[in-house]
């Protein structure tokens, strides 16, 4: 398996199911996309990826920076 935004192929399990072997959540060692394998193929494989938002190497590497999360808001 290979991540669909930047196509590097490792990957982190970040979360399974509460019901063993329905989906994971997997995390793109590189560019840090995260996705469920349940969702559907535009999501979660290569080449269903929209081409506009596909990532290489040099991408990542000229990112003027990686943006903040903000805080919650109160509410």
């Amino acid at each position: 398996m290979i991540c669909p935004r930047c196509a590097h192929d490792a990957l982190d399990t970040l979360a399974h199911s509460p019901v063993p072997g329905v989906w994971d959540v997997l995390q793109c060692t590189r560019c840090l996309y995260t996705w469920r394998t349940t969702e559907p193929d535009r999501r979660t494989r290569r080449e269903s990826y929209p081409a506009q938002f596909r990532l290489t190497q040099e991408d990542i590497d000229n990112a003027i920076e990686v943006p903040a999360v903000p805080p919650l808001s109160a509410g």
